[in-house]
Parts: structure tokens; sequence; C-alpha cells
């Protein structure tokens, strides 16, 4: 039975160019492009493997962008059960101006998915078995906003912990029904509970609220730059980030969520999970586009945040 299973309802393909300036009309010419498997889940499976861990992904698959999302899938040995799809999974690109150090990013909205499709990827959750059941990223068009509160709902009918990391409705609907960790950034808590937190206690208190209020039994609350916060029912923690040469944000919640669930199914205290999701989230800066975090980097972060 896999400890960890990750849940990706919008995955996406995700590519990389450099190039020197941003100009209209002419010609970019770039690097020679660098492509990824993609969407929250997805990602979280790929830090877990760079990591040395196991996991299975369950995602949606369509057309050729579907078909090479799975072959890049297999240069990680990511375990999957794919549910295929009538649309085209979505293509994203990322785009690096060196001159200016700023970077573009294309998100389209991905593919139209039919009830009969969502349906199928909500049937393999009753099916799974583990510890862990992680849902990260958005949701595609035609899939319900209720849709990771209704797996939320089989999670604890089945005894499994559900860690989610999302946004908008969906999370608001998902912690309804309540989950084991929420991993909200700031912007997000503040708009779920409706009050803004521009101070560390008026962070705590307001994650300490979701948990009182039985949305949540943890809540990672993730800082950008001024680190993480980790408030349980007994306690809470905050560690600061490492300074580092940021190359790109993308990908850092998704690492931090790999480096926290891996860090629980290896049986380690919660207080040094987090200090491993806070050092995956940081290494994830210093990698060029949609990149993950790499081992070596995780591996002297963590050192740094444990300090």
């Amino acid at each position: 039975m896999p400890q960890i299973v990750t849940l990706t309802v919008n995955p996406t393909v995700d590519i990389t160019w450099d190039v020197e300036d941003v100009v209209p009309t002419r010609k970019l010419r770039s690097s020679g492009g660098s492509v990824y498997p993609g969407g929250g889940g997805i990602n979280v499976s790929h830090v877990i493997a760079t990591l040395g861990g196991e996991s299975t992904a369950i995602f949606p698959r369509g057309g050729i962008t579907g078909t090479l999302m799975t072959e890049l899938l297999d240069d990680y040995a990511i375990d999957r059960r794919v549910v295929g799809i009538g649309g085209h999974t979505r293509l994203a690109a990322t785009i690096y101006e060196r001159s200016t150090e700023d970077e573009y990013r294309v998100i389209p909205p991905g593919p139209d998915m039919a009830e009969t499709e969502w349906q199928a990827m909500l049937d393999l959750v009753t099916e799974i078995k583990c510890e862990y059941l992680v849902c990260s990223g958005s949701l595609a068009r035609g899939v319900p906003d209720d849709f990771y509160a209704r797996v939320a709902r089989i999670a604890t009918e089945r005894g499994i912990k559900m860690i989610l990391d999302t946004s908008g409705r969906p999370l608001v609907e998902a912690l309804k029904a309540g989950v084991y960790l929420v991993k909200p950034n700031l912007r997000e808590l503040e708009h779920l509970m409706g009050h803004k937190a521009p101070t560390p206690e008026k962070q705590e208190q307001l994650a300490r609220e979701v948990i009182e209020e039985g949305r949540a039994e943890i809540v990672a609350l993730t800082l950008g730059a001024e680190g993480a916060l980790l408030v349980w029912k007994d306690g809470s923690k905050r560690y600061r980030s490492p300074d580092v040469e940021r190359r790109s944000a993308t990908g850092a919640g998704s690492s931090f969520v790999a480096g926290l669930t891996l860090g629980l199914a290896e049986g380690r205290p919660l207080e040094d999970a987090f200090a491993l999701a806070v050092a995956c989230g940081t290494a994830s800066l210093v990698t060029p586009g949609t990149e993950m975090c790499r081992k070596a980097d995780v591996e002297r972060l963590y050192a740094e945040v444990k300090a």
C-alpha cells in the first residue's frame, strides 16, 4: 500500500525558455527549452521522487500532451493511476528574460471535463488505500467547486489524512468538510477568514481559528520570504526561509507540501517534517523556470533551517 497518493485535477506540461529580451514582432531566439510534468499534485510526486520517496499520482490525461505527460513521468519512475478524458492536457509556458531577470508565465485554463470524467477520478479515490492523500492545484473547467469537499468526505470515511493545497471556492468548500492539513498562503488565509493578518500574532490567531472551527487539524501557512508558520491544536512553530539567490518561485508551494508530506510519511516529528518543508520550498527558488527543487539544495538548506 502506498503511503502517499497525490491527486491532480488539472495537470499541465510545463515548457520553459530563456530569451535575452521579450520584444514584440521579432523572433525571440531562446535556449533549447526545458519540459517538465506539472500541476500541483504531480509536482508534489515529482519532488517526493527527487528526495528518494515514493508516491502514486492520480490525474486525468488527454490528447498528445497527455501522452507526453506520462512519458515525462516515466523519467522519474512515478507510479500513476490515470483517467482518460476527451480534452487535451494543458500546455503552459514560462519565458525567462535574461536582461531583466523577469519571468513571464502563460497558464491556460485547461480542458473541459465531463461529469463522467471527474466522477471517474472520485471513483479512483474511493478505491485507493494510503495514509496521506495530497490534493493540490486548481480544478479543471466543468469540475464542481465542491470536488475537493467530496474527496475530503471520502478520505474521512476511509481513515486517510488529506493534505490540501488549493485556493478560491474549492478551498472554502473543502474546509467545510474538514481536512487533516491545509496549506494556504497569507492571501488565501486572509480571504478564507475575512480578516487581514498583518502581524505574526494575527497570523497565528487566524490559523488557530481554522483549527478551532474544525476545518483542519493542522495549518501550514506559507509566508514567502518570511518563511512559514505551522499551527496545530497544542502548539505552533515558525521557521524563516534561508537567504538564497532567487531564480523562480514557480513550484515553491508544491515543493513545500512535498517535503512536509514525505517527512510525515517517514515518521518524522511534526516540527522536523515542517523544517524539511521549508527547506524544499526554499530550494525550489534557486532552480530556473518550472524545475523543482534539487536534493543537494534541500539537504543543505534543511541544515540551515534546523540550525
